[in-house]
């Protein structure tokens, strides 16, 4: 079973600023399609951000112009970039990577079957309060 091992998250004030990171070298095709999501209590998991093997980005609404995806050069190390956080960024952020570029967005009736072929990172927590 591949493991994706997630570093990073904790607490923070409404505006702050954190960044999370993901290993994804033990899975070697992970390049291909690469994400972030969150579960926040009471609500679906849902896609925050997302990068595929050429570097086009999708994020979802409420975090574009806040949050980054990104990798390293090797495309080994995905990370998440978070500034301005809001309460309502508070949640379990997980990184999830798949073995293909067709089908790589984060919503969509073929989304969840898509992620759910991937591998997926232990989960972080996220929490920004006052």
């Amino acid at each position: 079973q591949v493991k994706l091992a997630q570093s990073g998250g904790g607490s923070v004030q409404p505006g702050g600023s954190l960044k999370l990171s993901c290993d994804t070298s033990a899975y070697t095709r992970a390049r291909y399609c690469m994400g972030w999501f969150r579960q926040s209590p009471g609500k679906e998991r849902e896609g925050v951000a997302r990068i595929d093997g050429d570097d086009i980005t999708e994020y979802e609404d409420s975090v574009k112009g806040r949050f980054t995806i990104s990798t390293d050069n090797a495309k080994k190390t995905l990370y998440l970039q978070m500034n301005n956080l809001k309460p309502e960024d508070s949640g379990n952020y997980y990184c999830p990577a798949v073995g293909a570029r067709v089908g790589c967005a984060l919503a969509g009736p073929r989304a969840r079957g898509f992620w759910g072929n991937g591998y997926w990172g232990q989960g972080g927590q996220v929490t920004v309060s006052s």
